[in-house]
Order: C-alpha cells, then structure tokens, then sequence
C-alpha cells in the first residue's frame, strides 16, 4: 500500500454512496454512474449555481478514486480498517497518547498490517506505526587502494595505509562531551528517540525534536570538536595482506572506517589491492602458468629441462615428440591458497624455431628433411 496515494478524507467520505453505487459495482457500473451525475451537475450546465459545482467536485472526486483499480483496492482496504473499530484498549497495535493504543484488529482478508507504517505516514506527515526513532547512525565505509609487487602477493605483505576524513575526536573520544561531563538521557523523549503526537483518532509516534531521535544530549559540546565527536585528520595504520592476495581483492578492517553518532559503531575499511603484473608468470586462479621454450630436437627426441618456480627453478621431463602448445601440471608450485596450500603451475611448451642457422645446422636439417620426404607415409585413417 502505497501511503503517499492515501487522503484522510477517505475515513470520511463514502465514495459509493456519492456516486450512488453499491461496493461491489463493477468498473463499468461505476463510469456509468460518474457520467450521469456528472453531467447532471457540470458546470456549464448550471451557471452560478454553488451547489450544483460542489456537488460535481464531490461526484469527480468519487470517481478519481473509484474509477482507479489501485486506487479503489486502498480505499476499501481503509475504510474496512475504520469500520473495524479504532480505540483504547487491548489487542495488537501501537503505543498511543496517555496509555492508549490503536487496534489493529478485524482488518478485511488480505491485509497486509506491516502496510500501516506507510499508510499513518503518508496520512500524517509522520514517520509510519513502525517507527522507534532515529537510532543511532553508524560510520560510514571507506575504501582506498593499496599496490603490490607480483611477488609482495606471493609472499603477503605488511602494507602502510594513510587515510584523509573524518575520526574519533582524540579529546572526547567520540562522545562529543567535553571531557569531564557526559551526555545526559533526553528530558523530552526519556531516551527513547521518539515522542508521541495525538492525530485525534490515532497517536502516531515521530522522532523527538529536542535530542533528533538519539535519545542523548550533550549540555557540554566537546571544545575540540563542537559536539559533533569527530574531526577531519589523516590517520595513518598498517594492513596485513595475506599471501597469494588476486588483483582487485577487497580486505575488511573492521571499525576503521568512519565515525558514527555517538553511542554507535564506526564503518569499515575497505582496502583494494592492485597486483602488478609478472614478467615470465601469468595466473588463473590458485594456478600459475608459464611458456617454456624448448628447442626441435628436445621436442622430438625429448629432454629433461629446467621450468622456473616461484622458490627456484625444478625439472620437468619433456617426453619424445612433444607438439608445441602442450601443457604440463606441476604439482603445488602454483601461487598460495587462502586455506592453505597451493595452486599448481600450468607450463605450455612452446618449440623455438631458430632464425638463424650455421652451415652444419642447415646441413643437418636438410638431411632430416630428405630423410623424412624418402621415408613412406602413413596412410590416413578415415
């Protein structure tokens, strides 16, 4: 239920028996009515006739309503709630003027009762049934950008963070008394944030005017920072990023963010790490890769070769007839894992084909190609 659509002359005004309908009209029985008293009472049909063009705005009035499927499911839905009965008294409902309550019992089937919130505030200018108050805000989050080296996120780091905004005033702590006297419990709402105004048939409860829902005052305003329990300065502290850390991760420091009111939490940091790229290794998740050149003969004869580690260089055999783009796993030699352990490293052979050849080179792969062109070929299997 939309509370903003809602008027309060709609406790009052019986919009079927203005347009002379019964409630269960169906939509075209309603325009039907509307246009036949609406030009029975329109004004150019009734020159200076005050009754006759009060009566139109009475009959158009019904009409915006009732000629509006929307709009006519919320009227019904408020006046069955006003023939149910509002009062003191027992039952489910609001804390209202002098004990009171309202009751909010007997609605019509279908109603949702969380709607009263935005139905009392939209009537009333208020805050809503629901309302307690204003609580406490708490801090705001913050967010800066720390950049590492490729192996400063191998290895984790111990990085400086310097933040610029608002902090804890260092004289009051947050408190935003001046020190030696603190705030006192507020005289008008009794602490409690909220302070109740009659509506006549309802008490509606809004946020108090004299502590602004905090439920506190400070008689005595901090000196050093007005009473506010912050001020603008650079904090600078240190952050611990954790080994095998991805470009872009995001690392919570919990209450470093900015200042709340006072009685409530600060907001977190939140510090985004930047990972520089790495000459020879890329990444895909906990896996490392990396090329590894090999010549023709390794690859075809096969060989044993050095593949290099984030912890020095291993060896990989390199089986005979290896085709170029082939991918070897290396077991845990990848980056670290959060829960421990590590990825593995992904090594793609890549064979080197030289752009320079000697004498003997060139004579000896001419003789291999000879040797494989006299060679008879495999037939292809289909």
């Amino acid at each position: 239920m939309n509370g903003g659509d809602i008027r309060r002359e709609w406790f009052d005004k019986d919009y079927y028996q203005v347009l002379g309908v019964p409630k269960n009209a169906s939509a075209a029985e309603v325009k039907k009515a509307y246009r036949k008293l609406a030009q029975r009472h329109h004004p150019d049909a009734n020159a200076g006739n005050k009754e006759a063009e009060e009566r139109f705005k009475e009959v158009s009035a019904a009409y915006d309503v009732l000629g509006d499927q929307d709009k006519r499911k919320q009227y019904d839905q408020v006046r069955e709630m006003a023939a149910s009965g509002f009062g003191s008294g027992g039952g489910a409902g609001w804390p209202g003027a002098g004990g009171g309550r309202v009751r909010v019992e007997g609605f019509p089937e279908g109603f949702d009762v969380s709607d009263l919130g935005d139905l009392f505030g939209g009537l009333f200018g208020g805050t809503g049934g629901r309302s307690r108050g204003r609580q406490a805000a708490r801090g705001g989050d913050l967010q800066t950008e720390v950049r590492l080296s490729f192996d400063e996120a191998m290895e984790g780091a111990t990085v400086p963070v310097q933040i610029r905004g608002p902090a804890p005033c260092p004289t009051c702590h947050g408190s935003g008394a001046e020190p030696g006297t603190s705030p006192i419990v507020c005289p008008e709402c009794g602490g409690s944030g909220q302070v109740a105004v009659n509506q006549g048939l309802f008490s509606l409860a809004r946020p108090c005017p004299r502590c602004r829902g905090n439920g506190r005052i400070v008689e005595h305003p901090c000196h050093g920072c007005g009473g506010s329990g912050s001020v603008r300065r650079t904090r600078r502290f240190s952050v611990r990023v954790p080994p095998g850390v991805r470009d872009g991760a995001r690392i919570k420091v919990a209450g470093r963010g900015e200042p709340g009111d006072a009685g409530a939490s600060a907001g977190d940091l939140y510090v985004v790490v930047r990972v520089a790229p790495h000459q020879m290794f890329g990444r895909k998740g906990s896996d490392l890769t990396v090329e590894l050149p090999v010549t023709y003969p390794e690859a075809a004869l096969g060989a044993h070769v050095e593949v290099p580690t984030l912890n020095g260089a291993v060896k990989l055999k390199i089986p005979a007839g290896t085709p170029g783009g082939k991918t070897f796993r290396i077991r845990g030699k990848g980056a670290p894992k959060p829960k421990g352990g590590h990825g593995d490293l992904l090594v793609t052979v890549r064979v080197d084909v030289p752009t320079k050849l000697s004498r003997d080179e060139r004579r000896l792969l001419e003789e291999l190609r000879a040797a494989q062109q006299a060679s008879p070929r495999r037939p292809v299997e289909v």
